[in-house]
């Protein structure tokens, strides 16, 4: 979870906000499993020809590219829908594969919030069956609510 995600989470407690809604904890619940790759790899795979040695035929490997600038994250929900967020180096002076990883997931979870929060709402908006709704319901008669 993310500092501006804490700060605005203890916010919220502290006003009280009770009513339900999507926590950082909801969307870290909700990611299955996590996947990190480069460009590179994905275009080139990960075979000695892709990590710059000479291949089997005596083809030399391929130089360093933008492709290795160029992070990716995919999150797995819970569900089975996957959510994909990136991060892009500009400077290779710059390039670290850990912050480059952390920045892609951030965006990745930032992906997930519209999501949830979607749900969340289709949830909230389906009507409450009483148990004299479903008492009529049973009785087949209309009702009580309805009228």
């Amino acid at each position: 979870m993310s500092t501006t995600d804490e700060s605005i989470e203890q916010e919220i407690q502290a006003k009280g906000l009770t009513a339900p809604r999507v926590t950082p904890a909801d969307i870290e619940a909700n990611i299955a499993s996590e996947h990190y790759f480069t460009a590179a790899k994905g275009a080139y795979g990960d075979g000695p020809w892709a990590r710059g040695e000479t291949g089997p035929f005596g083809e030399e490997g391929r130089k360093a590219d933008a492709l290795d600038l160029l992070t990716f994250c995919v999150l797995v929900l819970r569900n089975g829908f996957t959510v994909t967020g990136e991060s892009a180096c500009a400077s290779p002076e710059n390039f670290d594969a850990e912050v480059g990883r952390k920045i892609a997931r951030q965006n990745a979870v930032s992906r997930i919030w519209p999501l949830m929060g979607y749900e969340l709402r289709s949830q909230l908006a389906r009507p409450v069956l009483t148990e004299a709704d479903a008492a009529a319901d049973l009785a087949g008669l209309p009702r009580p609510s309805a009228g």
